[in-house]
């Protein structure tokens, strides 16, 4: 009896020890987005074989944590309960780098001008974004991106004083309310919306100015030497036919670095 429970003891400390040879596992939190329609069992399928390489890269396993909720997304990146995030509302990953010690990693090509559209429809008398005043606004949920670009853009035009906005979930349910008259204008950054808006008639009243999006950002518990194998990690991934596929299962083209030091000052003109 005394011989099995000391096998078994010593079992369990060869596996600890392992476990901690390995280091505890990383926490990959992915978001990309709140008005758009994501299933998180996808989110984590198609990341898997890059969190695989990361592993392999770190020397300790990485864990894909799909956070849709923007409330969560918060909070987790304040208490730094993910090692590595990517975070598609510009907004809160700035926060996370100016507030609570996140560092840029990489942007992610063909997403570094993310623009809100303020579509009308085709008989609509607007002719500016300064017609707008003392009008009705229809856009995407009110912590999305395209919602804080557009109060920014709206602030710029039409000063401190807030415009009545109706807030719908989808970015697709914005052409909704303009074709039948229920707000002046709508709001999107959706380029397949303004397409099929436009390819119908409608028309574009303004266009904002562009904010990178997706970012990339790494707690600041990790070290430089890490983030910076994480960077050159995402940046190469173009350059290989292995990493040519992880892009094509996560559908972008590819990743950049970037300067953090202009987000922060995007970050201040959305109000962050």
């Amino acid at each position: 009896m005394k011989i099995r429970q000391y096998i078994s003891t010593l079992v369990l400390a060869l596996l600890a020890g392992q476990a901690c040879a390995q280091g505890a596992p990383l926490v990959f939190a992915v978001n990309e987005g709140v008005t758009y329609r994501v299933n998180p069992g996808a989110t984590v399928e198609r990341f898997r074989d890059l969190s695989e390489d990361l592993g392999k890269l770190l020397k300790r396993p990485v864990k894909i944590q799909p956070v849709t909720d923007y409330k969560e997304l918060a909070a987790g990146m304040a208490e730094q309960r993910y090692d590595i995030a990517y975070v598609h509302p510009a907004h809160h990953s700035i926060r996370a780098m100016s507030k609570n010690g996140y560092r840029l990693v990489a942007l992610t090509k063909g997403f570094t001008d993310y623009s809100a559209s303020f579509l009308v429809r085709s008989d609509s008398p607007l002719k500016s974004i300064n017609d707008l005043k003392g009008l009705k606004i229809g856009a995407p949920s009110e912590d999305s991106i395209t919602s804080v670009i557009m109060r920014a853009t709206l602030r710029d035009v039409l000063g401190p004083q807030p415009v009545e906005t109706v807030y719908v979930k989808l970015q697709d349910a914005v052409p909704f309310m303009v074709e039948n008259n229920m707000v002046a204008s709508g709001v999107t950054a959706s380029r397949a919306v303004v397409k099929d808006w436009q390819a119908k008639g409608g028309k574009v009243l303004a266009t904002s100015k562009p904010v990178p999006i997706k970012h990339l950002i790494a707690s600041g518990k990790l070290s430089d030497a890490e983030r910076a194998q994480i960077t050159a990690y995402f940046v190469g991934l173009d350059q290989s036919a292995d990493g040519k596929k992880r892009l094509e299962a996560l559908t972008v083209q590819g990743f950049i670095e970037y300067d953090q030091a202009k987000l922060m000052d995007l970050g201040k003109w959305l109000g962050l």
